[in-house]
């Protein structure tokens, strides 16, 4: 049975604020040695996938870099492999993607010339373990058109999701793209094995829909159910979309529990990456190192509780880093303070400077962040004794001079950042 997959890697991904800024959301990092995308790229290597297609737009060099010839994931072969599919301007109709599907039916061409007998449709911005080879069980067995995977989810967060409802043999009856209200909890986690006839028939029927969003749940799904064999496969693992700033943190903090939900030890399951070498962690006399994950080449002299440190960070004497996510790099220097910080790569933490001070949790009005998590930009430098408040900004690229006073206030933003209109 051959199998494609294409991993949909195109997108901007917003509401991760300044984190996507100057990078795709799937090369996001996470997990201090990871990117997003490695999650899913792993999947497909653990299930016996290896002919991957991911179509990229929105700012792809890190994503590029990171992937390369796909050895990390064994996907560097000369027959199938991974393939970079970026869109393009030529004699044929070419364009943007202009959705999802757009993406996908753009590089048809392409997986044509792979013969697949299905295609598997992944988002590349999810954290999850998954075996697909179940699931292309599940769709061979059950005589599917399309098998979409699905998670159980409370009635609160169900109107976030697709929802579909199904009979007793999990055939769909039902597909409703965020409800106001749910008549189900059954969750589309934006897992699709389509039948590859079938797949191209209905991109192409959806293409010449001048009213199309060209989006599989919000086109495709809705209008496959009534004509087309769908059904739901039932997943319970751990999945999260970590697509907004709040999901990214508490992600994180789910890898410090005693017991993960998402086991990063697990060698039955490995998550492959592509990383550097670096030397062993230094932890130096004095330092206090609790309930973190410290990543290689990090220089630990101070106090970190509950955090996540990406590679080459260093913490200062006296410093204080609480749960927190410190990524490439990054500086904290003598005496400084980050708590409920998220901090890009390259950043300066002046000596004494104190992110996430207060107890004021005024929500930021740029992006989505009320619960007193601080945002700091990729190389930004951040000035001795500066105190920053919670829910604040700031952006990448700032230098001590940015900083009017010697307090930024919750909530508010210093330096550009995309979206703020002051």
């Amino acid at each position: 049975m051959r199998i494609l997959a294409m991993i949909l890697a195109g997108g901007e991904g917003r509401r991760l604020s300044i984190l996507s800024q100057k990078r795709a959301k799937p090369a996001v990092p996470f997990a201090g040695k990871y990117r997003i995308i490695d999650f899913t790229l792993s999947n497909c290597a653990n299930s016996g996938v290896y002919t991957v297609g991911i179509p990229t737009q929105y700012r792809p060099r890190s994503l590029i870099d990171h992937i390369r010839t796909g050895a990390p994931w064994d996907m560097d072969r000369m027959s199938g492999g991974v393939w970079l599919l970026q869109p393009y301007l030529g004699r044929s109709d070419s364009d943007w993607y202009s959705g999802n599907a757009d993406a996908v039916q753009q590089n048809f061409d392409w997986i044509n010339h792979q013969r697949p007998e299905m295609v598997l449709v992944l988002s590349a911005d999810h954290v999850y373990k998954m075996d697909y080879e179940r699931m292309i069980s599940f769709h061979i067995e059950n005589q599917a058109d399309l098998t979409v995977a699905t998670l159980k989810v409370s009635l609160e967060e169900a109107s976030r999701f697709g929802i579909l409802e199904t009979d007793e043999s999990y055939r769909v009856v039902n597909f409703e793209e965020k409800p106001p209200e749910p008549k189900s909890q059954l969750a589309s986690m934006g897992i699709y094995i389509f039948n590859t006839p079938m797949l191209s028939e209905v991109l192409k029927a959806d293409a010449a829909n001048p009213q199309s969003k060209h989006d599989f749940g919000k086109d495709i799904i809705p209008e496959m159910i009534h004509q087309n064999r769908v059904f739901a496969y039932p997943f319970s693992g751990y999945w999260v979309d970590v697509g907004t700033i709040q999901a990214y943190w508490e992600a994180h903090m789910d890898l410090l529990a005693d017991h993960p939900p998402l086991d990063l030890n697990d060698r039955g399951w490995i998550i492959h990456t592509r990383s550097e070498e670096r030397p062993p962690v230094n932890i130096r006399t004095g330092a206090t190192v609790l309930h973190s994950l410290i990543t290689d080449g990090c220089t630990i002299e101070g106090t970190v509780e509950y955090s996540v440190l990406s590679p080459g960070v260093r913490v200062e004497r006296g410093a204080v880093v609480r749960y927190s996510i410190v990524m490439t790099d990054t500086v904290i220097h003598a005496g400084a303070m980050v708590d409920r910080g998220i901090v890009d790569k390259s950043v300066e933490v002046g000596e004494g400077a104190q992110v996430g001070y207060g107890a004021d949790y005024t929500p930021n009005r740029v992006a989505d962040l009320s619960s007193g998590l601080t945002l700091i930009g990729k190389g930004a430098i951040l000035p001795p004794n500066v105190k920053i408040g919670r829910n604040c900004i700031i952006a990448s690229d700032v230098r001590p001079g940015d900083f009017i006073a010697d307090t930024v206030p919750s909530g508010t933003v210093v330096g550009y950042v995309p979206g703020d209109s002051n």
